[in-house]
């Protein structure tokens, strides 16, 4: 894999039901208005064409084993209309699926509702999201949407300040009309969206009918819980802070519950106060939060006790975070020591153990940044997600 920077892109490509359509962003020298965005997708959703042979669950390829993917893309992509295709997709400024299902919280039952949501961001049918881009944007049949987004570009909070943004700007600045279209005039000189045309031969039907089969296996395997939203305008910054140090406690009991052992954990800091940071790992197992999990396992304790406890373990959590976000860290000294050793070629046993011992359990957590949730309650987003690979 190699990760490619595009200087310049100015068009989507938008699967609908099957199908690839590259959707222009900019007409007479400019970016395309709300109502011309709107304009142009319906245009697709009116489109009652059906997917080429083998067109609708192409990006399977995407997902899974990457080694299937590298040689079918050699074989069958590298030439013709599927180079084109392809190019138009990977060259694409994002991937957007309209989804033909609905999804989203529903107030009857809170908690299967967001876990299928979540589920469903995360890999769809394995074959309506196109795993290579650096994110899909996923716009359900009721209107609620979500982001999936592949991580090595960037992390978590990129995306979410980018989501953030999106959600400030369309609540708050652009805003619809009484009839719920977007504000402003359609435009029919605009081109309409172009349809992908892709020739898939018999072997490639054939890897891709294994990639469906083994990823349906994987995605029945991946579990999602969501915690259904509890804040309101009174207590949001309140129980923001006991949630940020309360969330990954609570995952060290239920691991602690699961397998009766505390294990190594790895949660991210920002390293954003330097120009060139992205994350630091914060240990966050530490003997203060063993001692909490502990104590709250012990029936004979008073619930006093455990509050103090907790505080304590809390603090610590706290601690942790401040020296991870302000370069004081331990894991990237390790890891330029690990670079460094690699060059002199030193074998060393202690860089060996370390850096070979396995992460258990992982957790981070991306707060909001730039929507005031005490004026905008209802605007708090249900959070994100991350499935290691």
């Amino acid at each position: 894999d190699t990760l490619q920077h595009v200087k310049d892109s100015k068009h989507i490509v938008v699967y609908h039901k099957g199908r690839y359509f590259k959707v222009w962003l900019y007409h007479d020298g400019r970016l395309l208005k709300p109502r011309e965005i709107e304009q142009q997708i319906q245009r697709i959703l009116d489109d009652d064409s059906e997917p080429q042979a083998g067109e609708e669950k192409l990006a399977a390829l995407t997902a899974g084993d990457r080694v299937p993917w590298a040689k079918a893309r050699q074989a069958y992509f590298s030439r013709g209309k599927n180079k084109q295709s392809l190019d138009a997709v990977e060259k694409a400024a994002f991937f957007v699926t309209l989804d033909d299902i609905e999804q989203g919280y529903r107030k009857e039952d809170p908690v299967r509702s967001l876990d299928v949501y979540a589920k469903s961001l995360m890999h769809g049918r394995c074959y309506d999201r196109w795993f290579d881009k650096s994110f899909t944007l996923i716009v359900f049949k009721n209107g609620r949407m979500g982001l999936n987004a592949e991580h090595s570009w960037a992390d978590a909070p990129i995306v979410g300040h980018l989501w953030e943004n999106v959600m400030a700007t369309e609540y708050l600045e652009l805003g619809y009309s009484e009839d719920g279209h977007c504000k402003g005039d359609t435009n029919q000189n605009i081109p309409i969206p172009t349809k992908l045309q892709w020739e898939i031969p018999e072997e490639s039907l054939k890897i891709l009918a294994r990639k469906r089969q083994l990823l349906l296996k994987l995605s029945w395997s991946a579990t999602c819980q969501k915690w259904p939203p509890i804040l309101n305008s009174n207590c949001v910054k309140m129980k923001f802070k006991l949630l940020r140090v309360a969330k990954p406690l609570s995952s060290y009991f239920s691991l602690f519950k699961d397998m009766g052992k505390f294990s190594l954990t790895y949660e991210a800091s920002m390293t954003r106060l330097f120009r060139e940071g992205r994350t630091e790992t914060v240990r966050s197992c530490t003997v203060e939060s063993c001692n909490f999990v502990q104590t709250m396992e012990d029936p004979a304790e008073s619930s006093e006790k455990k509050l103090k406890i907790f505080r304590v373990a809390a603090a610590k959590h706290q601690h942790l975070y401040r020296l991870a976000m302000t370069g004081a860290g331990i894991d990237r000294h390790l890891f330029c020591l690990y670079v460094v050793s690699k060059y002199l070629a030193v074998d060393s046993p202690f860089l060996k153990e370390v850096l070979s011992e396995p992460w258990r359990l992982s957790t981070s957590q991306t707060p909001q940044q730039h929507i005031d949730l005490k004026k905008n309650p209802e605007m708090l987003c249900c959070g994100g997600g991350f499935g290691p690979v």
